[in-house]
């Protein structure tokens, strides 16, 4: 059966195809349109199973506030000794970092005498007390129960170079703080 052009362009219109009806049949795969909204039930017990999985794993990382909180401390103790390095070569001055408790770091510096005119110190001098940029002092001290594993007391010259090399660990954190002999660098 031949259709009429009239008719080809009535069926383009009514389906939009220029094959008509049984090309939308036959590309839809059925001859209803279906519409299909929302998740199958396996999909929300899957969602719903993998949610659970990540709460037992995540939940017990957030109630044990004691490892943030050391980390936290050796992350402080860690910036504090960069800032000694960095404060020694800014002005030229010899920077004592002191440990006078298993739980603090006290910073000192000696206004009156560059480290350029001494080749070594034999201790740490009295000096001043160091301030951070926002005017803040040290020492910085832990509140909980972490202590060092008895570091001696350093400083740094006006190059950045420690006195000697340091290992400190903290106790709670599995990371070490080591202070290079050579280059001062702390990591």
């Amino acid at each position: 059966m031949r259709l009429s052009s009239s008719q080809v362009e009535a069926n383009k219109r009514e389906t939009g195809h220029f094959f008509g009806a049984q090309a939308k049949i036959w590309l839809s795969g059925s001859r209803e349109d279906k519409h299909q909204h929302g998740f199958t039930l396996v999909e929300l017990i899957m969602t719903i199973i993998i949610i659970a999985i990540l709460a037992v794993v995540a939940a017990p990382r957030f109630t044990d506030s004691d490892a943030f909180q050391s980390r936290g401390f050796a992350d402080q103790v860690q910036a504090t000794l960069r800032y000694a390095q960095k404060v020694a070569i800014a002005k030229r001055r010899y920077v004592c970092a002191d440990f006078p408790t298993a739980s603090s770091v006290k910073l000192t510096y000696d206004p009156t005498a560059p480290s350029i005119t001494h080749t070594t110190m034999a201790a740490c001098p009295g000096g001043s007390a160091l301030t951070s940029p926002s005017g803040d002092s040290y020492p910085i001290s832990s509140d909980r129960a972490l202590f060092f594993t008895t570091p001696s007391a350093f400083y740094f010259d006006a190059l950045g170079k420690p006195s000697i090399a340091q290992i400190i660990t903290i106790s709670n954190v599995p990371a070490n703080i080591a202070i290079e002999a050579e280059t001062g660098y702390v990591h």
